[in-house]
């Protein structure tokens, strides 16, 4: 007999930048996704629609189906109404809306996706609500009380709770005031003027030139010299961290193209290893610190600066908790999560029902759309579905193959854990080289993540304890470090994935497969993506993607498919169209007649580099790198390149000002050039 019990729906939305939407059905979730994956732009936030949509038709639902929306904006609490947020809403005054404050969403982000019953919770990042907009102040010890008329310049920077019992109780607060980002410093914190995530974007800008890049910065960091910066960043007093101001102004040489990074790599590095012993020095202080305040045997944490994996193992090992979870979607991303839990057990006073552990919240793609997504490429693939695709796979990385890795739903949060991944046999010193420079684009710097077996993981790496979601280092054992020597970092270290059957069971059982070829039970695991890309989302994406690079092998859930021999004529995607455009442009001379002159070379994330070469008199497109030195580099998605061409003075400049545009080089020759080069 089959329950008649119509379900109970809980929406959670994020407004911020790393936009998201999460559904809860009966308390648990049921699909999740970020906004990013959608529109194909990274770190894309603010209005949500897109994100809704996703869930309600992956679960086949409507929005008159969902009993209540939980929502966060970062800044400000929507309170003239919720049908329009950067661009309308699907919102309407019909259903119960209600808008919490930031650090209580990622509060409740860790409580709804951990196992522990009761823990405190601490969240540390950038720049969370304004004091005027929190609602979680009472009976909590607040560090600053500023006139009525100046709260809203202060912002949360660290929250301290505990979770007993099913109740959430604020212990301590810290906020600061905001800072002076519109001076244009080369190196001052963005927004808050003490935050610890503040102070590291604003390093990791300073060194990198953009908002994506943070998790470069931990990267870096090995590389670095210790003792070249011998003073302190941080004021530690009275619990409650401080950012001196005094040596900032001798940081006057901002990173500003990729070849002034490599010119200048020693000094940048030794900057990455100063800031990055400097911030662990903080992050300790300030757990250590809320400890005393509400002692606990378990932390959960969340927050941008949770996502530090090499901070994190100093957490566990060096403070007084005992055991800790931090949210694998510990940024922004991670508040839709937050916000639809805080509406099931806040709101609606529901049971907490545990989660299962799995990230993988996407949702799955039925056989039937996989086949169609091939037949599209029949004449530029080879494949077939096979009855034990996981086995074929691993013989075939084991011959050293670079495997695309597609299963079930994608992962929430930036790591690929398993469902989304670029695979490959961890022992072949040039794999990493190879897949840096030749499939992710992406600087040489950075280290590759090991996946292992986590009953097997005290076999290769110093580690008693689990790292299901990425966000935790471990050292690897000197006698495994010759074997495996494509996932160890300069510092011997490496940002493991420990693989638990009962979460990942398909990816388990490669592990598995693999170590009765190979002996070893670790693979290379890194995102299906390349650098600036989201990660992909949909079958559509992986073929592209898969035929597009250098990858030797694509895995779609049970279908093993190869490139063939003859290229695909049909497909024409935005890239092919805008090489098009361009040769055609020239062809007509507008360039040549404008005057422009230089060599201009487009960054297309997600697809592939173009050259535009004027320094002749024949001028010419190279599709890649030219070995020309570049008068600029325009870096831009391959879902913005209609907008920034056929409007250049309004979409084109919006999407610059976004930060979804960057040039590297002269801003008025590239607008000059964008202008006599329009798409019609």
């Amino acid at each position: 007999m089959t329950s008649s019990k119509k379900p109970l729906y809980v929406l959670g939305t994020g407004l911020s930048h790393d936009g998201s939407a999460c559904l809860l059905k009966d308390g648990r979730i049921c699909v999740a996704i970020e906004k990013e994956r959608i529109t194909r732009r990274k770190h894309d936030g603010l209005n949500d629609t897109a994100a809704i949509q996703y869930c309600l038709d992956a679960e086949g639902i409507s929005l008159n189906d969902v009993a209540l929306v939980v929502q966060n904006a970062n800044f400000g609490m929507l309170k003239h109404g919720n049908d329009w947020w950067y661009g309308p809403r699907l919102l309407n005054n019909s259903l119960p809306v209600i808008t919490i404050s930031h650090h209580l969403a990622h509060a409740y982000s860790a409580i709804g996706t951990s196992q522990f019953e009761d823990a405190a919770i601490i969240i540390i990042d950038g720049c969370g609500s304004g004091l005027d907009d929190c609602i979680d102040l009472d009976g909590a010890i607040v560090t600053e009380n500023p006139p009525e008329e100046l709260r809203h310049l202060y912002f949360e920077k660290d929250s301290y709770y505990t979770y007993k019992n099913g109740k959430l109780t604020t212990i301590f607060k810290d906020f600061s005031p905001s800072g002076a980002s519109l001076k244009g410093y080369p190196l001052y914190p963005p927004t808050t003027m003490h935050s610890i995530g503040g102070l590291y974007l604003a390093v990791s800008m300073y060194v990198f030139r953009g908002f994506e890049d943070p998790g470069k910065l931990m990267g870096l960091a090995p590389y670095g010299r210790p003792g070249v910066y011998d003073f302190e960043i941080f004021e530690l007093k009275d619990g409650r961290v401080y950012v001196r101001y005094d040596w900032m102004s001798n940081f006057d040489r901002p990173c500003r193209n990729p070849e002034q990074f490599k010119d200048n790599f020693q000094y940048y590095a030794d900057i990455a290893y100063w800031v990055q012993r400097e911030v662990e020095r903080a992050i300790l202080y300030v757990f250590n610190s809320r400890y005393e305040l509400a002692p606990s045997d378990l932390i959960a944490y969340a927050g941008g600066v949770a996502l530090n994996a090499v901070a994190n193992r100093r957490i566990l090992t060096e403070t007084k908790f005992k055991d800790i979870y931090i949210h694998p979607a510990a940024g922004d991303n991670g508040v839709a999560v937050g916000c639809a839990y805080y509406g099931w057990l806040e709101i609606l006073k529901k049971e907490r029902v545990l989660h299962s552990g799995s990230m993988a919240l996407g949702k799955p793609y039925p056989a039937q759309s996989i086949r169609e997504a091939l037949a599209t490429h029949s004449s530029s693939l080879k494949y077939s579905e096979e009855e034990n695709s996981v086995k074929k796979t691993a013989e075939l990385l084991a011959q050293g193959k670079i495997v695309g890795w597609f299963q079930g739903g994608s992962e929430f949060g930036p790591r690929a854990l398993g469902h989304r991944s670029i695979l490959a046999d961890p022992r072949k010193p040039e794999t990493r080289h190879f897949i840096n420079s030749n499939i992710k684009f992406r600087e040489d710097f950075r280290p590759f993540a090991p996946s292992v077996l986590e009953e097997d993981v005290s076999i290769y790496f110093n580690c008693n304890y689990t790292s299901r979601y990425m966000i935790l280092i471990a050292d690897v054992k000197p006698e495994w470090a010759k074997s495996m020597p494509s996932i160890i970092h300069e510092d011997q270290s490496a940002r493991i994935q420990t693989v638990a059957q009962s979460i990942s069971p398909k990816y388990h059982q490669l592990l598995c497969d693999f170590k009765k070829i190979t002996g070893i039970s670790v693979l290379l695991n890194t995102s299906f993506n390349r650098r600036g890309m989201p990660i992909v989302e949909t079958p559509e994406e992986a073929i592209r993607f898969f035929l597009n690079s250098d990858l030797d092998l694509l895995v779609i859930d049970n279908f093993v498919i190869y490139k063939g021999a003859v290229k695909d004529q049909k497909h024409t995607n935005i890239t092919d169209k805008f090489i098009q455009n361009l040769r055609a442009a020239l062809e007509n001379s507008f360039a040549v007649g404008s005057g422009i002159a230089g060599t201009y070379r487009f960054d297309i994330t997600g697809a592939r580099a173009v050259t535009i070469d004027l320094s002749t008199d024949n001028p010419v497109i190279v599709e890649g790198v030219s070995s020309t030195k570049s008068t600029a580099i325009i870096e831009i998605a391959e879902s913005d390149i209609d907008d920034f061409w056929n409007d250049p003075q309004g979409e084109g400049l919006r999407l610059i000002q976004d930060g979804k545009v960057k040039i590297n080089g002269p801003q008025g020759k590239v607008m000059k050039l964008v202008n006599s080069l329009r798409l019609v």
